[in-house]
């Protein structure tokens, strides 16, 4: 039987913000200085669509798809995995990070107010995903590791 840790939202809420300022300030610096007709940028209340949006999109798939953590996650030891924990590949990681990238105010809301309680947001439940503690430092069963005294 596999034991998985749910992820607590204040540390996937850390852990998207420094994946914020690692990778939405620069591109939002590098968007600023790109001519006008390759900036564009839709925000008509809780759908955001920018180049920021779509540089997201793509870190977040690709990272999440290959290695189930962004750089973030990464930091505080959670990571992306498929209800059962095992890998997601790159299909269900889009589908997550769809929401996160272009729609997160509702795809909290929904997942806060709709599905109390499962710590997961509307694009985690359609994607068959859900963010966990990595407790790969663990000691493995049956194994003790003896730290000599220096």
């Amino acid at each position: 039987m596999v034991t998985l840790y749910i992820a607590r939202w204040e540390t996937r809420f850390w852990a998207w913000l420094i994946d914020f300022i690692l990778v939405g300030l620069p591109a939002w610096a590098i968007s600023d200085r790109l001519p006008p007709s390759w900036q564009f940028s839709i925000d008509p209340g809780l759908i955001s669509i920018s180049l920021s949006s779509v540089v997201f999109f793509l870190y977040w798939t690709l990272f999440e798809g290959y290695r189930g953590q962004s750089i973030g996650k990464m930091a505080l030891g959670i990571r992306v995995t498929g209800r059962a924990g095992e890998d997601i590949g790159f299909f269900a990681a889009a589908i997550q990070s769809f929401g996160k990238a272009f729609l997160l105010v509702p795809d909290c809301l929904i997942g806060w107010l709709a599905m109390p309680g499962s710590k997961q947001r509307l694009f985690n439940r359609i994607s068959g995903t859900v963010v966990i503690e990595s407790r790969e430092t663990e000691e493995p069963e049956g194994v003790t590791y003896v730290k000599q005294k220096e």
